[in-house]
């Protein structure tokens, strides 16, 4: 029987250690690697004789989109592994009305976020960032003890997730192991579910009223568009914490600058609407504000996983076993 063929359609700048030479030696134990340099585009002849030939594209950050014309052009496909988070952005319905198989790597993508996130979370309860600024301004720590002295730090303090996604649901295990009350609220979740073995379902207004800390997991959709505005903020505690490591469209942020510009709440801040923010917006200088560039996810040799992922992905479908991580057509609607 021959090796399925296969090729790769990313951004090469993009995905530095997503393949290193283990992983590509693992894919060519099982298919025919037809080009280890990554397709960046699908139009031009070169490309189309890829096409041509593969069984299996494996896409990634930066990939074209996979239209209908690209279908028509590898009509051999019959698996599409991507090797990053979302994969909604990258696929034309087509796709699926040609039976192709679809599989993507958010679950790996998924644990370093919410590392991130559990990070976030504890730094926010000691006000770390505040009291690394007080420190620095005031060497002598007497600003520092005063803050100290206030009702921070990790004890006892009570975590909302907006979202039981599959970031959200890795952060509420973590969170098991600390002496937190967690809340949870997603309009999806029902009694029974298994995130509920360690979290309380409540409404939003609830969550936003009750948390210390407030962290977003949910997806990016038409519906979740601002989801949090002017309202949904002004509920939260004097003093609490808002995280944001999922989409910056869920955040009304006109809303979200007014708010921490009183300087009632801080806020962690690693996704924004516009991706990056204008030069003159005040994310970048308030001082209750940690801004990163959208870091959350898998940067660096984090992204090996996400390679592992795909690859694995690939060996259970040429072994004919179930796919782990299929991506149906009505999944897809509800990713991030």
């Amino acid at each position: 029987m021959m090796a399925p063929k296969l090729a790769f359609a990313l951004a090469a700048d993009k995905t530095k250690h997503v393949f290193d030479a283990a992983a590509l030696a693992r894919l060519a134990r099982i298919c025919d690697v037809v080009q280890t340099a990554p397709l960046e585009e699908f139009d031009s002849p070169a490309a189309r004789g890829v096409l041509g030939q593969i069984d299996i594209l494996v896409t990634g950050w930066g990939c074209p989109t996979v239209t209908a014309d690209v279908v028509r052009a590898a009509p051999n496909l019959k698996l599409i592994a991507h090797a990053a988070g979302t994969v909604k952005y990258t696929l034309d319905p087509a796709v699926y009305d040609a039976g192709i198989r679809v599989t993507h790597a958010a679950d790996a993508n998924a644990v370093p976020v919410a590392e991130y996130t559990l990070a976030s979370i504890i730094f926010a309860n000691k006000r770390a960032f505040e009291l690394r600024d007080r420190y620095r301004a005031d060497p002598g720590r007497r600003s520092s003890y005063a803050l100290m002295d206030e009702p921070i730090g990790n004890y006892h303090r009570t975590i909302g997730l907006v979202g039981a996604s599959r970031i959200g649901r890795k952060v509420a295990t973590m969170l098991a192991g600390f002496d937190f009350t967690v809340l949870v609220s997603d309009p999806f979740v029902r009694m029974g579910d298994p995130v509920l073995a360690g979290a309380e379902l409540v409404s939003l207004d609830t969550l936003m009223a009750r948390s210390d800390v407030v962290s977003v997991h949910a997806p990016s959709l038409p519906a979740t568009r601002a989801m949090i505005g002017a309202r949904e903020l002004q509920l939260m505690k004097d003093g609490a914490a808002f995280i944001n490591t999922a989409r910056g469209a869920l955040v009304d942020e006109a809303a979200l600058i007014a708010e921490l510009q009183t300087g009632r709440i801080h806020a962690v801040i690693d996704v924004t609407d516009p991706e990056i923010p204008d030069r003159g917006s005040p994310l970048y200088s308030l001082p209750n504000v940690f801004l990163t560039p959208h870091i959350a996810g898998a940067v660096g040799t984090e992204r090996l996983r996400l390679g592992q992922l795909a690859i694995e992905e690939v060996e259970r479908f040429v072994m004919g076993m179930p796919l782990e991580f299929a991506v149906e057509p009505a999944l897809l609607e509800r990713l991030a």
